[in-house]
């Protein structure tokens, strides 16, 4: 493809998206072979306001993309700057904005991939230095981008385990035992860990029930499933205390358990259609301790609590509502403070991400021609807000892979693209991954709430954002990108014929979990991060024999403590005809 005529870029616009290098996912591109030319003029009008983005809209026939927010041709300049202000940016348009909520990938993961897509560039008001590969334009300062994967959890199949021999009290998820239990280590293999135990879950109702979370402490794996809250022994099983009961179904529950082993759950007023998700709990983890209530206010018209999304920062816990949120001190209960609507283009809190950070995402002067998102970082203890970014009209914040540091990923539905990009602790944008790459993160879908931090696949240390990439056959990879410039570091691919997923990253260590096959079963492995070599290593080799139950986790939790790998249901299906999983161990 012929270079246009030179154009440099112009403080206060953004460029068009092209097509990618050849042989996308490759990693950063080459050096610069010159500068960019003029584009032929665009193919049609803007749909909307010509309000700029930050990311890559969807691909016209041949080279150049649709104008969408820009004013001319694939390199003219946008009237303001793109979604983060006065920033450059990246993204990836994909053929098709993902499709059908809740259609999951082949292997049952219980989510869709939304990095389908082409790498192009969107030039910033900061003086940026351009590449250009193969017809492409890339930013030196760019670089990541990614897709909203809604996906939804389903129903499973329920299977009974198909080993049989001595008992091993699966129980039904108070710790009892079954009418009809079976040894799942009978003909385990030499090399494979064992089962340390499996329990089925509670009866739901016809129409499936939640089953949220999963924590682990020294001493105790707990999991929630419609009413109650179940506690094992981590090594063998055992209730370690009698079973939770709630007076309705749990609603909401804290994703993380605090420093002291302590966690929030949420759960209805009532059973009818009009009861809210009010009524907050506070739960030992160790002992089963019940702590402090409380009984969260509805907000203003149409802020409601009919859906309510938990987030714990620090010693902060924060209530979202469907328009703001309410903060309470984790430990006593105590409310703290307030987020509600604010400046002139009538602001509302929309999700909150937590951690070691609290993150707001507001959503601002809906149907107007100020309409945006804005992430703001704040002080968990006092509310005051740290700092802003400003995203463009149409540019959604849909998560939050991380809140320390700062990575958000965004989507432009009109566009049909998709951003992620990284801030530094003040606020101000630092880079974006620049390579074409299909990543396949697993996250849930959320309907009335934003759910901010509701993926899994995910795995953020230091520098380094690991990320998963999408495999249609056999094998995937992992990829490392440094956050610092939003180059690749280095990609693994999976030691076996499934999909690698990251877990976590512990000391110099990736840990990450291999998904199951009809002939073999999961593996936990661990990566190098540093050094010239990244090989997978052994950690745990689950056993063939209970590949089925492992892989019909549909809709799952899984996590890694202490040389034990877990695996639990987040969905229950409701389904008379057979006992559902609620959740599975192995170790050593």
């Amino acid at each position: 493809m012929t270079q246009p005529p030179n154009q440099p870029p112009q403080p206060g616009g953004f460029g068009a998206p092209q097509d990618p290098p050849p042989g996308g996912g490759s990693g950063a591109p080459p050096p610069p072979q010159g500068p960019p030319q003029t584009p032929p003029p665009p193919q049609g009008p803007p749909s909307g306001a010509p309000q700029p983005g930050y990311g890559y809209p969807q691909q016209q026939p041949g080279p150049y993309a649709q104008p969408g927010p820009y004013t001319s041709g694939p390199y003219a300049q946008p009237q303001q700057p793109g979604p983060y202000g006065q920033q450059p940016g990246y993204g990836y348009p994909q053929p098709q904005f993902p499709g059908a909520p809740g259609t999951p990938p082949p292997g049952g993961s219980g989510s869709r991939n939304p990095f389908k897509g082409k790498p192009a560039l969107a030039i910033g008001a900061a003086v940026v230095a351009l590449l250009v590969v193969g017809g492409s334009v890339w930013a030196v300062t760019g670089g990541d981008d990614g897709k909203d994967k809604k996906p939804v959890a389903e129903k499973s199949d329920d299977a009974k385990p198909s080993v049989s021999g001595a008992p091993l009290n699966p129980g039904d998820g108070s710790g009892d035992g079954g009418e009809e239990t079976e040894d799942l280590n009978e003909g385990r293999q030499a090399g494979e860990s064992k089962v340390l135990w499996y329990k089925e879950a509670p009866d739901a109702p016809g129409s499936g029930a939640d089953a949220p979370g999963m924590w682990i402490t020294d001493k105790t794996a707990v999991k929630a499933a419609y009413k109650q809250l179940f506690a094992f022994d981590v090594g063998d099983g055992k209730p370690t205390w009698d079973p939770i009961a709630f007076p309705q179904k749990i609603c909401a529950v804290t994703p993380e358990k605090t420093a002291d082993d302590k966690i929030v759950v949420a759960y209805m007023s009532g059973s009818s259609d009009r009861a809210k998700c009010n009524q907050l709990q506070e739960i030992d983890l160790d002992t089963g301790e019940k702590g402090w209530t409380q009984k969260v206010d509805d907000g203003e018209l149409f802020d409601s609590t009919l859906s309510v999304e938990l987030t714990v920062a620090g010693t902060t816990l924060m209530v979202g509502r469907s328009q703001s949120g309410t903060a309470y001190d984790v430990t006593s209960g105590k409310k703290l403070y307030d987020k509600k609507r604010y400046g002139d283009d009538a602001c509302f809190p929309a999700g909150f991400a937590g951690g070691k950070g609290l993150l707001q995402v507001a959503s601002c002067g809906a149907g107007g021609n100020n309409e945006h998102d804005e992430v703001q970082g704040l002080d968990p203890k006092t509310g005051k807000v740290l700092w802003t970014q400003k995203f463009d009209k149409g540019w959604r914040v849909a998560r939050a892979y991380s809140v320390d540091p700062v990575v958000i990923y965004s989507t432009n539905e009109d566009k049909k693209a998709w951003n992620i990009s990284t801030f530094t602790a003040g606020g101000k944008f630092r880079s974006q991954v620049g390579f074409d790459e299909d990543f396949a993160p697993e996250c849930g879908w959320a309907i009335l709430e934003r759910d901010l931090q509701g993926c899994a696949g995910i795995a953020v240390a230091g520098d380094t954002l690991y990320l998963p990439t999408e495999a249609t056959t056999g094998a995937n990879e992992i990829v490392a990108v440094n956050l610092a410039n939003g180059k690749e570091k280095w990609r693994v691919k999976s030691p076996a014929d499934e999909t690698m997923m990251p877990m976590k990253v512990e000391g110099d260590q990736l840990i990450a979990y291999v998904r199951p096959s009809y002939d073999a079963g999961g593996q936990v492995v661990s990566i190098p991060t540093g050094g010239s070599s990244h090989k997978p290593v052994e950690l745990l080799q689950n056993p063939q024999g209970t590949a089925d139950i492992e892989n019909s986790f549909y809709s799952k939790a899984i996590d890694w403590v202490d040389g034990r790998f877990y695996i639990s249901t987040t969905r229950l299906t409701g389904n008379d005809d057979t006992k559902e999983k609620l959740m599975l161990a192995y170790g050593k």
